[in-house]
């Protein structure tokens, strides 16, 4: 079937009518009347404003006029009472003429929809082959270059005029037929061809050549004859490059990651390479690696690299071309490479001495890992496409992930990490938010060949809201100072459980390790010997243990050979608290002073380990006046702790730590008055029953009447027990603050003890009650006697 044209001036198809120069229709072709739906003899003699669909917007359709040939646009009305939108074009006749009334007159028209697309694709058209980002061409149907645009194919050895030309007269005759073949296809079956790469390469420069994306589509003539096809050439050779080294790096790490042996992995390095990036590859691993050591340090010029792995044909000789002749290595070997004391990466080429030879290009990459030089990789190619700074760039990516690979190698080897591992789990949390403070802590281990060290820190929770604070140092580093620490952890989680005074606390504590110092050293404490003290260099530690009352805000601290804690107070002061510290945990024969003090609302607590103030040659004083400044300088009291103790550690603690540099903050909070209400009782079983309406009244003041039995039982028993067993004055307290608390104070310093009363026994259930209605009692011992108090949750929101 024939198609219909949709050209504006289409010499058959277009709508023309003859007009006299008074605008009367003298005569019109066939397509006019198929437009206007009317017969030609219907037409003559009617005026063009007659064929307007509204007669009144001729005015308007002559105001478009802008010369003796113009175009505009009018609503005609069509034989069977509909509106046609028309673009017109009016040519005269007779130019020659005096006047415009006697000359005849052609208009032409077209559906408007029509013309707006003719004239998209005529200006589509004319973009594609102005623009010079996408290669476009149009061949005929014996595959002739009839159309180019400017940049074809932008590439030395391409002519610059092309139409005649077939692909075959300036690219390689193998790359030619790929591509003719595909337009054959599409000439053929009429099927487009989208995005399909094709290697372009010219006769005069072959080089590596060019990957194009080739889109091809056929073209027909207006009555569907084909005429030909037009190609899009689009280079991606950046972006195939890049997706292939993306997939090799992504094999390398997949690769890299199934084995901790270092010979294994070497091997592994250099197959991942070959042939996808290189012809050969050879890798050369520390020595130091293979047993199990540390490597050199970078800065170091002399390292001893043993030839591990090699793929590739001809890859067992050839070190690099640095490599003497006497020197080159086979697989096995060990040679001592001089990096001169500066590490780089390099490329290199070598022209072989005859001019047929191709070019041969390597690469040389450093393992470095942990500031250490693990080995290096060298690779190279024989074919004709050198080596760029992007595979440079690869190769450095795949090698720096081998090389954490391979150190992890060693170290699992030597430790089966179990150093790490313990830490991290005998460490708490880095953060935590209590009643009383709001924690955040910061802990670097040391660089020390022998391991991490056994700094520890805790924050733990008391009864009455209280918190301990608890920053620790254990003499030594390695797995043996990680074990010591989690046990000194534990123990004094242990007896911060029993409410212990700060003083009292650390005397335990000293026990504890004057024992595990006797068991590992074979002698009594103070004996004179070596194996004493290195059981002491196992065993000993400094401790620094802190409680914070935020009913009280009162701070009691004790410190066993530790630094004193800073205190950052509102007006952003930073004072260290006048710390009177006793002998470091172990040696004994001292007692340890507490020290008291007030805490300001807001006040930021900070206790660290020494390994943040001794830093290098400086002295203990200089650290401290440089973390004072530290801690002024962060603003503790207004931005986040964890960002806090961060920009302090990273200001302070050098590039190498010598030991583990522990920062504990603590933002201080307080119980508000109104939160907690204390009542001094006689020793009289009479006050038992005015301690119930107290409590009682005082929930109610709270909005808490749903805990009102439960508590009014608990205070009732409890100040029972202390008036008949204990004797006067009884205090009586409940707090407020996450939970609500109920203490219970006398003179006495025996401990309660809970007991399974028998069925012919009246009392002896009490602490049996207390126990199943609250979350959580127990007691502790005061300077006045005991306390003995209880939890319960506090209701949640409806």
């Amino acid at each position: 079937m024939v198609r219909k044209s949709e050209g504006f001036l289409d010499a058959v198809y277009s709508a023309g009518l003859v007009v006299d120069g008074t605008g009367t229709v003298l005569g019109c072709t066939p397509a006019a009347e198929t437009l206007l739906d009317r017969r030609a003899e219907d037409l003559r003699g009617q005026t063009l404003p007659s064929l307007l669909a509204d007669p009144g917007h001729w005015p308007r359709v002559m105001a478009q006029r802008s010369g003796p040939v113009w175009e505009g646009r009018a609503v005609v009305r069509t034989g069977d009472g509909g509106d046609l939108d028309v673009a017109f074009r009016v040519l005269p006749l007779d130019p020659g003429r005096r006047s415009e009334r006697d000359s005849p007159w052609l208009v032409l028209g077209a559906p408007h929809a029509v013309v707006s697309k003719w004239r998209q694709d005529f200006a589509f058209t004319q973009e594609l082959f102005l623009q010079d980002r996408i290669g476009f061409a149009v061949f005929d149907k014996e595959l002739r270059l009839v159309r180019t645009n400017t940049h074809l194919l932008p590439y030395t050895g391409v002519p610059a005029d092309l139409a005649g030309h077939r692909l075959a007269d300036f690219l390689w005759a193998e790359d030619a037929r790929q591509i003719d073949d595909q337009l054959r296809e599409v000439l053929r079956s009429g099927v487009p061809l989208v995005g399909v790469d094709a290697l372009v390469r010219t006769l005069v420069d072959p080089g590596a050549g060019r990957i194009m994306a080739v889109s091809v589509f056929r073209l027909q003539e207006p009555d569907g004859r084909v005429m030909g096809v037009t190609g899009l050439f689009t280079d991606v050779t950046e972006q195939r490059r890049a997706r292939r080294r993306l997939d090799l790096l992504q094999r390398a790490t997949a690769v890299l990651g199934n084995s901790l042996s270092v010979a294994e992995t070497a091997q592994d390095l250099a197959d991942v390479l070959v042939p996808d990036l290189a012809d050969t590859a050879v890798v050369d691993i520390a020595e130091g690696v293979f047993r199990f050591a540390e490597a050199g340090p970078d800065r170091h010029r002399l390292h001893l690299l043993r030839r591990a792995a090699a793929a590739g044909p001809g890859a067992g000789p050839d070190a690099g071309p640095d490599t003497e002749p006497a020197e080159q290595p086979e697989p096995g070997d060990v040679v001592e490479v001089d990096t001169g004391g500066s590490l780089r990466d390099r490329l290199w080429a070598d022209d072989g001495p005859d001019e047929h030879q191709r070019v041969r290009s390597g690469m040389t990459v450093l393992l470095r890992a942990r500031g250490k030089l693990l080995g290096r990789v060298i690779v190279r190619r024989t074919s004709v496409l050198p080596f760029d700074e992007n595979d440079l760039d690869l190769l450095g990516e795949i090698a720096s992930r081998a090389a954490l690979v391979l150190d992890n190698a060693r170290r699992f080897a030597r430790e089966r990490r179990a150093n790490v591992s313990l830490q991290r789990s005998l460490l708490p949390p880095a953060e935590a938010d209590t009643v009383a403070v709001q924690a955040a802590s910061v802990y670097l281990p040391t660089d020390a060949t022998t391991g991490v060290s056994g700094d520890w820190f805790d924050v733990i929770p008391l009864s009455s809201a209280r918190v301990a604070l608890v920053v620790g140092d254990v003499v030594g580093h390695g797995l043996h100072a990680t074990a010591t620490m989690g046990r000194l952890r534990t123990a004094v989680r242990t007896l911060a459980d029993l409410d212990l005074e700060p003083d009292e606390l650390l005397a335990h504590l000293d026990d504890l390790v004057s024992q595990l110092t006797v068991e590992a050293g074979g002698n009594e404490p103070g004996a004179p010997g070596s194996e004493q003290q290195g059981a002491y260099h196992a065993f000993g530690a400094t401790c620094l243990y802190m409680m914070y009352d935020p009913v009280a805000r009162h701070c009691a601290m004790a410190s066993a050979g530790h630094p004193p804690p800073a205190v950052i107070a509102p007006d952003g002061t930073v004072e260290y608290v006048d710390v009177s510290p006793g002998p470091p945990l172990g040696v004994g024969g001292l007692p340890f002073e507490p020290v008291e003090l007030d805490v300001e609302p807001g006040s930021v607590l900070a206790l660290f380990t020494d390994g943040l103030i001794e830093r290098g040659a400086g002295d203990v004083d200089e650290g401290m006046d440089a973390l004072r400044q530290r801690l002024m300088d962060a603003d503790a009291l207004c931005r986040p702790l964890p960002d806090v103790g961060r920009e302090v550690v990273e200001g302070l603690a050098p590039s190498r730590l010598p030991d583990d540099v522990t920062l504990l903050l603590a933002r201080t909070r307080v119980v508000p008055p109104d939160d907690s209400v204390t009542w001094a009782l006689e020793a009289d079983p009479a006050v038992v029953a005015g301690a119930r309406e107290l409590v009682v009244g005082q929930l109610a003041r709270w909005g808490l009447d749903e805990l009102a039995f439960t508590t009014e039982l608990v205070a009732s028993e409890l100040v029972t027990n202390a008036i008949r067993y204990a004797g006067g004055p009884v205090e009586l307290r409940l707090i407020r603050a996450g939970t609500l608390i109920c203490e219970v104070s006398d003179p006495s310093s025996t401990q309660p003890r809970m007991r399974r009363a028998h069925t012919t026994e009246e009392g002896g259930r009490g602490l049996f009650l207390i126990a199943q209605l609250t979350q959580r009692w127990g007691s502790r011992y005061t300077r006045r006697g005991k306390t003995i108090w209880a939890e319960q949750p506090l209701p949640g929101p409806e």
